[in-house]
């Protein structure tokens, strides 16, 4: 009931500084974001008030909670999944920070048999370019070479 009380405290507090003008003062945020926050907790702690009430236990035990057992695992998988996501957004940033796009400007004639290679490949000029450069090597006397290869 302490927690009930806080909340319902804590929420009306919020709901008058986010209608006085002004009232929101140093703590920035949407206040009417906050007041949502403060509603829902209240709204959780009733529940769970009601819970204890009508089970007749003095304390607590989430194990007795199936509801809320329930949304608890529910949050845990929403949150594994944003880690997931983040995971995957972050090694993206990181693939796109080792790759190199370049504009090139070549001779008429380079283009002429660049685009005639791709054409007999089956494939684009800048996939040509890049199989050319995945086979390129350099020698010890900073000679760069390329191996034979079959265009794919």
């Amino acid at each position: 009931m302490e927690k009930v009380t806080e909340a319902v405290v804590r929420a009306r507090e919020t709901r008058e500084q986010a209608a006085s003008p002004g009232g929101w003062g140093e703590l920035g945020g949407d206040p009417a974001e906050l007041a949502e926050v403060w509603e829902a907790r209240l709204e959780e702690w009733r529940r769970v008030a009601a819970l204890l009430e009508s089970q007749g236990h003095a304390t607590y035990e989430p194990a007795q909670d199936r509801q809320g057992t329930l949304w608890a695992g529910e949050r845990e998988q929403r949150r594994r999944d944003a880690l997931t996501r983040q995971e995957g957004w972050l090694a993206q940033q990181r693939d796109e920070q080792d790759e190199l796009r370049a504009e090139l400007w070549l001779a008429a004639d380079v283009r002429r048999r660049l685009r005639s290679i791709a054409g007999r490949a089956g494939i684009s000029p800048e996939q040509v370019l890049a199989q050319l450069a995945e086979h390129a090597r350099m020698n010890d006397d900073g000679m760069v070479t390329v191996e034979p290869f079959l265009a794919r």
